[in-house]
């Protein structure tokens, strides 16, 4: 089932809580690729200094101000690119960032957009932000701003039934700002979780 808006009306913390087991649907040139989201983070509008909407509203964070269910792609260091949903009532800023997927189903596509033996381990291909948006194709040119509730879009969220039996919270990696934080959620004993 297609996730609708109304399910990432809530904050980031409650929105990543119940993203995790949902699919992660790329349709790719008429191939699907598929992935379990395993480990995600949760983002805090103005009140987190580690969040891209506590300096304010720019062009280039607008998409997580609203409205919610949208892709904000980001592109860091100069090399990778980073999925998040928007979620909170429009004008309000919050957003998920995606960390890490179990993949499902289009592995041999993944390997070969991360430029991969057809063979590679599969927690190679999607396992951390960049490493997934790299094996699902997405970037920000093509994939910013695209709404992931629509039955048209070519990146969808899917539940399919599945509940993680344990979750576990720690602290966000990566980030030098609010650091002390647990705004992290993982499956827990998932081999996808990307590290830590």
């Amino acid at each position: 089932m297609l996730l609708p808006q109304s399910f990432y009306l809530g904050t980031p913390e409650s929105v990543g809580h119940a993203l995790l087991g949902k699919l992660i649907v790329r349709n790719f040139e008429g191939e699907l690729l598929v992935g379990r989201i395993v480990e995600l983070e949760a983002y805090i509008g103005f009140d987190d200094p580690a969040a891209h909407s506590f300096a304010g509203k720019t062009e280039r964070n607008a998409v997580i101000f609203g409205p919610p269910g949208f892709a904000y792609v980001y592109f860091i260091y100069g090399m990778y690119h980073c999925l998040n949903i928007s979620c909170e009532p429009e004008g309000q800023a919050g957003c998920v960032l995606i960390r890490a997927l179990e993949p499902v189903s289009g592995l041999e596509r993944m390997a070969k957009l991360r430029r991969l033996p057809d063979a590679a381990k599969p927690k190679l291909l999607t396992s951390g932000p960049g490493r997934l948006c790299q094996a699902l194709g997405i970037t920000r040119a093509s994939h910013n701003g695209l709404d992931v509730t629509s039955s048209e879009s070519p990146l969808q969220i899917h539940d399919d039934g599945y509940q993680p039996e344990g979750i576990l919270e720690t602290p966000r990696i990566g980030i030098s700002k609010a650091v002390e934080r647990p705004l992290r959620y993982l499956v827990e004993g998932n081999s996808f979780v990307s590290r830590g």
